[in-house]
């Protein structure tokens, strides 16, 4: 299944993706009298019933939300309890970086007003100035994991969704701590779907990232350090990941940290950027 969050107001609501359009589960669920999980955090916490009773839902005749100029997507996720983020997690992207090759996957994170979803404008922080794109699968968990095996970690992923972990290097370099270039208000989009694990294969995945309608990053997943099944085992060990919890996993090389000096041309007001991931989606973003 593929699920949206689409804004009606100031309030959250949930979509489902299908090949006529997006159903609006609410107002669909109301006119049948179905009792079905009405936000994306209520269907991942109901786990296999909450999937079953919208499949349920699928079958009946549907309300589908307008798809008009006044259409707004909001985050596919937005109450995370944890933003995890592993670098270095592409061979090519550490050695652009100047950095060694990790042999455990480098954790950071970010907090939840770094949120942005599809066809958000992102305002650019004045207080920075090195702007850089990073294109990368998202996990979404989507049942309590601790301590679980590297041949059982999949089972635990509800879905995944594509991401940008949009940066400024000039503050994330500032210090031996990254937060701060990482955690901007609105550096880390994601959707604009979440997409069901049953219908993506995380290990063989083509990934890409345009600016301005120029390839920048091109690769596939397969070609991870640690794969998604590792690093969720690997996390888990040391924090228990919980149900809604967002695994950004890592960038291919090309982003513009990793040119010549003198070829590094940041990101400015006014660029589009578009990362893709494939049987997963497009998230695009214009920059202000």
């Amino acid at each position: 299944m593929r699920f949206v969050n689409f804004k009606d107001g100031e309030k959250n609501r949930l979509g489902l993706k299908v090949e006529q359009g997006i159903i609006d589960v609410e107002k669909t669920a109301n006119s049948h009298s179905l009792d079905v999980p009405l936000t994306i955090e209520q269907v991942i916490a109901g786990g296999e019933q909450s999937l079953a009773e919208l499949r349920q839902l699928v079958e009946k005749e549907c309300t589908y939300v307008s798809d008009d100029e006044d259409f707004t997507y909001a985050p596919c996720i937005s109450e995370p309890e944890k933003i995890i983020c592993v670098g270095l997690n592409y061979v090519d992207h550490a050695e652009e970086s100047k950095m060694d090759i990790p042999t455990s996957p480098v954790l950071f994170s970010k907090f939840n007003n770094a949120l942005a979803a599809h066809n958000q404008t992102i305002a650019l922080p004045p207080k920075a100035e090195k702007f850089d794109y990073e294109a990368e699968l998202v996990i979404v968990i989507g049942k309590e994991a601790s301590n679980v095996s590297k041949d059982d970690a999949l089972s635990y992923v509800f879905g995944y969704a594509v991401g940008n972990d949009l940066s400024a290097r000039d503050l994330q370099f500032r210090t031996g701590q990254w937060l701060l270039g990482k955690s901007l208000d609105h550096f880390a989009p994601i959707g604009p779907e979440l997409v069901t694990a049953d219908q993506v294969d995380p290990n063989n995945l083509n990934i890409s990232c345009k600016v301005n309608g120029e390839t920048r990053q091109s690769a596939n997943t397969r070609n991870m350090i640690f794969d998604c099944a590792t690093i969720i085992s690997y996390v888990s060990e040391y924090m228990t990941l919980k149900p809604g919890d967002v695994i950004f996993s890592g960038t291919p090389d090309g982003v513009i940290l990793g040119y010549p000096e003198d070829q590094q041309i940041w990101l400015k007001s006014g660029d589009e950027v578009e990362v893709s991931i494939e049987d997963i989606g497009t998230l695009f973003n214009v920059l202000v």
